[in-house]
């Protein structure tokens, strides 16, 4: 029965190829391992063998013709055999290109890392330069590269003797020589998973918000030897649980009421000034990441804060939040402190102008009044929309932010 030879994908980027020349004729045999044709990519020629067999009964895209990947190239079967019903079934969308000298084929070789190259003379045909080469496939002479097999000495089956695979397949591997290569084997299995409707949304929010919004990110570094201590204060003395995200929370939220630009959204003819304060708290969930709505987080106490988010945490990852729970958000925080991240920039989370980005809280060396101290510092990144939000704007929300964190007691005045 008559098989369809597609266009064959050879590169990543390929979406058409350009016969660049014809080794087979209608009417020719066709056995796997024979060279077809060589097909022009966006990268390089490269020749194409069969991997099919039968006689060549249809070409489907003339020398110097163009078309899509998976179009039909050819088509091979028995001998007479009719293929009209076919080509009516796959109809093929190539298109011609205009007439251009023959052009210069390059012959893709795969060689293993630092392998040499033989180019000494075999059972061969000239080449344009009237030089010698040797006549075999691309993947025989692959294969005899990393097995050291000097291919003069191989006598080919393929079509006008060329060297093809199956040639090589009982050859002993030289046991010594100049030549030195290593085979390296080991799986190249990939599956793929259809993506989740949060993964679209991600990459749709997210996509739109970094390639729309002009981003500019400010850096600040915060002395965090008093929050750590007033926590342990809370925590030991008080037996009140708080995380230091909770801290960076409040604090976060005092300092936007102090600087309601940074709490604004873009409309596109307008700028919205919000006098609330809802900040949404990023949570990764498996499928992706999730962003419920802290509201009012400004007028809560750390406690009330504290209780909120991880009443979050574990409903995000039990899929339990409701949609109007993930909504309204004036402000974003991200936090990748708890996984050991020092320092990065975070996309903005439509519609809010700014995100922050958290860093972990670190120790290190320090010099305190003259002397060299271990202290406990700990970096932000200010994501803004320059077309709500300035560069000084985001300046001064950060020193209030820093100030509030340097100086806890603040957050309760």
């Amino acid at each position: 029965m008559a098989e369809i030879v597609r266009m064959p994908k050879l590169s990543d980027t390929m979406t058409e190829g350009v016969v660049a020349a014809w080794h087979k004729n209608v009417g020719d045999k066709v056995k796997a391992g024979d060279l077809l044709a060589e097909i022009e990519t966006d990268k390089a020629t490269m020749e194409f063998e069969s991997f099919q067999e039968g006689v060549l009964l249809h070409i489907g895209v003339e020398k110097g013709g163009t078309a899509p990947v998976d179009s039909i190239l050819a088509i091979l079967g028995k001998e007479g055999e009719d293929v009209s019903g076919l080509l009516s079934n796959n109809p093929t969308p190539n298109k011609p290109i205009a007439e251009k000298a023959e052009p210069e084929v390059l012959t893709l070789e795969v060689a293993a890392a630092g392998a040499p190259v033989s180019t000494a003379p075999a059972p061969s045909e000239n080449d344009e330069d009237g030089k010698e080469r040797i006549k075999a496939s691309p993947l025989a002479k692959s294969i005899a590269r990393e097995k050291g097999i000097d291919l003069r000495s191989i006598t080919g089956t393929g079509d006008g003797g060329r060297i093809v695979r199956k040639d090589l397949e009982n050859v002993p591997v030289p046991s010594s020589g100049s030549s030195f290569s290593v085979s390296v084997s080991g799986s190249t299995h990939s599956h793929e998973v259809p993506i989740s409707q949060m993964r679209k949304a991600i990459a749709r929010r997210l996509g739109e918000s970094k390639f729309t919004a002009p981003h500019f990110y400010l850096t600040m570094e915060i002395d965090m030897d008093q929050t750590v201590a007033a926590r342990n204060v809370l925590k030991n003395s008080m037996n009140v649980s708080v995380s230091f995200n909770d801290l960076v929370i409040k604090a976060v939220a005092l300092s936007l009421k102090k600087h309601p630009a940074v709490n604004s959204a873009w409309l596109g003819d307008k700028i919205r000034f919000h006098d609330y304060v809802h900040i949404g708290v990023a949570v990764a969930v498996p499928e992706g990441l999730v962003v419920p709505v802290l509201q009012h987080a400004d007028q809560r106490s750390l406690t009330e804060i504290s209780a909120a988010v991880r009443d979050f945490a574990q409903r995000a990852k039990e899929k339990k939040l409701q949609a109007e729970e993930m909504q309204g958000n004036t402000f974003s925080i991200s936090n990748l402190g708890m996984f050991g991240i020092s320092n990065f920039t975070a996309i903005i989370n439509p519609p809010d102008s700014a995100i922050l980005a958290v860093g972990a809280i670190r120790q290190e060396a320090v010099v305190k009044n003259g002397n060299l101290a271990v202290g406990h510092r700990m970096t932000v990144t200010l994501s803004c929309d320059h077309r709500s939000v300035d560069g000084a704007t985001g300046a001064a929300f950060l020193q209030t932010l820093k100030a509030m964190l340097e100086e806890p007691l603040m957050m309760l005045v």
